[in-house]
């Protein structure tokens, strides 16, 4: 039986957390504990030992989702369409984080959790390449980040908010795995404590 995300109401005080209302995890498995574990780390030492910061398979990935969202906000008019890019790009993962925790999935959830921070560093790439205009752009056409940058007048910064936004990837993919680790070594002592 699948478990559901059914919130409960908070109890006065009979010692329950507040966040009792979140589903109620799944056992993580030493198995898929190690899958994890030997997939961010090979993302971690790809990402980090990359000269180019583009990851073929994975940012081959983001980047089909990052031009889908073009054309999905496009119906919105031409300012979403510019944003939509971006936006898809980071709410696909972050969706997929979402229906793991419906299900009560850890490891889902911060394998997806691995992705949508990992867009992160992807988006900052592209964001940091808003003045020099370098990174060659699918079709030929207008430099998302460009306009964007140019529409808040925050252009100039570009480096520096694509630095801010690495930053970020990278301490959020740290905090998605470091999550797991913790709930998987929960799951040992519980079970250690039970026998």
């Amino acid at each position: 039986m699948r478990p559901r995300l059914v919130p409960r109401p908070l109890p006065e005080d009979n010692g329950q957390p507040p966040w009792d209302w979140l589903p109620r995890w799944q056992r993580v498995s030493t198995g898929w504990f190690v899958a994890v574990c030997v997939l961010c780390a090979w993302l971690f030492v790809a990402l980090w030992t990359d000269d180019d910061g583009y990851l073929s398979g994975l940012d081959g990935l983001n980047l089909i989702i990052h031009e889908g969202g073009h054309f999905v906000f496009f119906w919105f008019g031409r300012t979403l369409e510019l944003y939509g890019g971006t936006i898809l790009q980071l709410a696909v993962p972050l969706a997929l984080a979402v229906a793991f925790v419906r299900r009560a999935e850890a490891p889902g959830v911060s394998l997806c959790l691995v992705w949508f921070f990992q867009n992160f560093l992807n988006v900052a790439r592209y964001l940091g390449d808003a003045r020099a205009q370098e990174l060659p752009l699918v079709g030929g056409g207008e430099h998302d980040w460009f306009n964007i940058l140019g529409r808040w007048h925050l252009l100039r910064y570009d480096t520096r908010i694509a630095a801010v936004l690495r930053a970020i990837g990278w301490l959020g993919m740290i905090a998605a795995w470091a999550w797991l680790a913790w709930r998987w070594l929960r799951d040992r002592r519980s079970t250690a404590s039970r026998e």
